[in-house]
């Protein structure tokens, strides 16, 4: 059993950055890929970025590429998700996953455990 708690959501204007926190506990962190999603109002869930257990590999949604950053602790068990030049369609719910297997993945099904969500909201 993984649990995963996400932290730093909050209302911020167009342009700013915000910085999520993902902290696992359960099973060694350090084994597992992990995962940023999000979901805004009306929406199907979409991938974020995505690391791998060694933070070697990461890959990004085209719509964040440049703009946010996905880095990982594994002395401290946790993830982060930097967000900058923020835009109003950044707007979402922020999930944190932890993934099935070390490498770093693109979709849901690859992951297991997920946290229960931070709002991100960025103002025009």
């Amino acid at each position: 059993q993984v649990q995963l708690v996400e932290s730093g959501g909050g209302l911020v204007q167009a342009g700013g950055s915000l910085r999520l926190s993902c902290a696992a506990s359960g099973r060694t962190f350090s084994y597992s890929g992990m995962g940023w999603f999000r979901q805004a109002p009306g929406k199907e869930r979409e991938f974020v970025a995505t690391i791998s257990w060694s933070g070697a590999n990461t890959y990004y949604a085209n719509s964040v590429k440049d703009r946010f950053t996905i880095s990982r602790d594994n002395a401290r068990n946790t993830a982060y998700l930097q967000m900058n030049s923020l835009k109003p369609d950044d707007t979402a719910v922020y999930y944190c996953a932890s993934g099935r297997q070390t490498i770093a993945a693109t979709t849901p099904g690859d992951y297991d455990y997920w946290g229960q969500g931070t709002q991100v909201t960025v103002a025009s």
